[in-house]
């Protein structure tokens, strides 16, 4: 099923368009890290093709796998909003195609089309959502004492 928070979905063509002028086509390699916890958020990705995993730093242990990404998922929210520095890290897990975005220059037309800005920002939120979610589940499957309760 596909996500509701997929690009396709979650901009009206009009938007996504405009969005779309300023893509870049990039490629990453299987286990390319493409940012980590901390760093500035100065880019953000779409997918094309492949799989990005979204993981978090837990002291002591191997990073927590939160969430995997595919074709049309958003990869990075935290280029939206100050102080634009990444809360999880990300890793290409098999070879990624991508749509790569200059997030100062997505800010900028935000700023300048109220309409656009809205939807970009109603878009983010509910990937925003989506991802704190997935964080929850994750981290109750691994370190509560039963689990999540999900059956997923």
């Amino acid at each position: 099923m596909m996500s509701v928070t997929t690009l396709a979905r979650a901009l009206p063509a009009e938007h996504r368009e405009r969005l779309m002028q300023l893509a870049r086509e990039v490629s990453f390699e299987e286990g390319t890290r493409l940012f980590e916890e901390g760093q500035r958020a100065d880019r953000f990705w779409v997918v094309r093709t492949g799989t990005v995993v979204l993981d978090l730093h837990v002291p002591g242990r191997r990073s927590a796998v939160i969430e995997s990404l595919g074709q049309g998922q958003l990869v990075g929210w935290s280029w939206h909003f100050p102080p634009h520095m990444w809360h999880l890290g990300a890793q290409a897990t098999t070879a990624v195609r991508a749509y790569e975005f200059d997030a100062r220059a997505v800010r900028a037309l935000c700023e300048q089309d109220a309409a656009f800005g809205r939807a970009v920002a109603l878009w983010v939120g509910q990937v925003v959502a989506d991802r704190l979610h997935a964080s929850r589940i994750r981290l109750l499957d691994l370190y509560a004492p039963y689990g999540s309760g999900s059956e997923t």
